[in-house]
């Protein structure tokens, strides 16, 4: 009890605490809802994607190739417009999106004046004005122009289905141009730098006048920074990408994949939504890295990887410990919570066995939780990087069973059998634990039969051996014993 008490209580001086206080940042938050906000657009586009590759992943069968052949490739470049208003502009909602929260988080938190269709706006602008792509050459600035190949770039806008900085590019660059925008709204309205309109005035007219002067400040600010950076040869948007490049690159990295669902699990267990805190900044460089992928990229921390690969039955990867204690435990207990869980199971839902079983603050469990997914990310991230299967090129949404959401994610049925592997090597991390945990309530389940056995006049000594197995058992499978002197009498609930 003293090493569980010690285990615990660290995870909650040291992890639980810092990560909790991370979790209530206003920032951390916003992010969040932003990326929960991109969900649908992400997935319509994607689905365009997959549909347009699709005869790829059924090349060994010539006729589905002849078929989309004869028709749908005739009308390619008309729905995969749904792809680049999509994944291609996705930095556009993720600044709208973002600025928008943040900005009603400081409003209702601080009681602040402040409109967040206004922050939302503001933001859209300034990081617009990061987009074009401008030099300092010959003591003037001037806006870049390429008619290369691949490179077009018309007045500094640089340009490849779509505007190539509207797309997931652009998102880390969007993130941080909301959160600036927002802090100098936020500063103008708490130092009353606001134009305030008569209560006449109606309120469209009103709110405009509002982010008058808050829209100078922010493109003073803007061209002031940009400027700087320009006449040193670089500008907002690459000097921005360095850093994020970087965790990027880390994040794809085995060891990098590994601190990702080594904090998650250790978040879960003490009780946190450690996907709600990790994958917030996990899943802009993700969407990223699936436009990449897109491309031509093999990246594993791509789309919704996490659930097609590597968490089969929700957080912990619980979905084959899910199926064997509904049909194989011995314990009632587990029995049952496995069987209400089962459903939820299958579209990666898992709350039911997290909190029920319980996994958390429970160390006969929390081994097997936090080494699962780390077996099964190993797994994906390798098959990936030897090119075994396609990378993820589409976002599915994250309730899609197992199996189901690798294929639509990949458009590659090979990506199939790898997420069922995954979910058996998680089920193996959890069988040893699992049954051993199931022995320990068995046991104490027959112990309370036990003594629902021994009543007044009626002792254990006074029953042959056979006799008391046999009651125990019919106790065990729900029935109800009345003892009255020493008599038994058996009732089905």
């Amino acid at each position: 009890m003293d090493q569980q008490n010690g285990l615990f209580g660290f995870l909650e001086n040291h992890v639980m605490g810092p990560m909790g206080k991370l979790a209530q940042f206003k920032v951390v938050r916003a992010i969040t809802a932003a990326g929960m906000a991109a969900v649908p657009f992400t997935i319509v586009g994607s689905m365009f994607l997959v549909f347009s590759i699709l005869p790829q992943a059924f090349s060994f069968w010539p006729i589905v190739a002849d078929i989309f052949s004869a028709s749908f490739d005739k009308f390619t470049s008309l729905y995969m417009v749904a792809n680049y208003a999509t994944m291609g502009s996705l930095s556009l909602y993720f600044v709208l999106s973002l600025a928008y929260e943040l900005t009603k988080i400081y409003a209702e938190e601080e009681d602040l004046n402040m409109n967040p269709l206004n922050g939302a706006l503001l933001s859209l602008m300034a990081f617009i004005m990061t987009v074009p792509q401008i030099i300092f050459d010959g003591g003037m600035m001037k806006a870049v122009g390429s008619l290369k190949e691949g490179a077009v770039v018309v007045d500094g806008w640089a340009m490849g289905n779509g505007v190539t900085r509207f797309g997931t590019t652009g998102i880390f660059t969007a993130i941080i141009m909301a959160i600036v925008t927002v802090l100098i709204y936020r500063t103008c309205v708490k130092r009353n730098w606001v134009i305030k309109m008569p209560e006449a005035v109606p309120e469209g007219v009103s709110r405009g006048f509002t982010a008058l002067i808050p829209g100078f400040v922010v493109a003073f600010v803007v061209i002031f920074i940009n400027g700087a950076l320009v006449a040193l040869g670089t500008d907002i948007f690459k000097v921005i990408a360095i850093p994020f490049g970087f965790v990027a690159n880390l994040t794809n990295s085995w060891i990098g994949l590994m601190i990702i669902y080594l904090l998650t699990q250790l978040l879960w267990i003490v009780g946190i939504h450690g996907a709600n805190i990790i994958f917030a900044f996990v899943n802009p460089i993700a969407l990223a890295n699936m436009a990449e992928n897109a491309a031509g990229g093999h990246y594993a921390v791509a789309g919704e990887f996490s659930n097609m690969f590597v968490i089969a039955g929700g957080s912990g990867a619980t979905l084959g410990l899910c199926l064997y204690i509904a049909f194989a435990a011995k314990s009632e207990q587990l029995k049952a919570i496995g069987r209400a869980s089962v459903v939820p199971a299958l579209f990666n839902i898992n709350e039911p066995l997290i909190f029920g079983l319980p996994i958390i603050y429970n160390p006969a469990l929390a081994i097997p939780f936090i080494l699962a997914p780390m077996v099964t990310a190993t797994i994906y991230y390798f098959v990936n990087a030897l090119h075994l299967i396609n990378p993820v090129i589409a976002q599915v949404p994250w309730p899609t069973p197992v199996g189901i959401g690798a294929f639509l994610g990949t458009a590659d049925l090979r990506a199939v059998l790898v997420a069922l592997v995954c979910a058996v090597a998680a089920f193996l991390v959890y069988f040893p634990f699992i049954r051993v945990y199931d022995k320990k309530l068995l046991k104490e389940q027959i112990q309370k039969a036990e003594v629902l056995l021994i009543g007044p006049g009626l002792t254990e000594n006074s029953l042959e051996k056979e006799v008391l197995r046999l009651v125990v058992n019919l106790v065990s499978k729900h029935q109800i014993l009345i003892m009255d002197g020493g008599a038994i009498s058996l009732y089905s609930k």
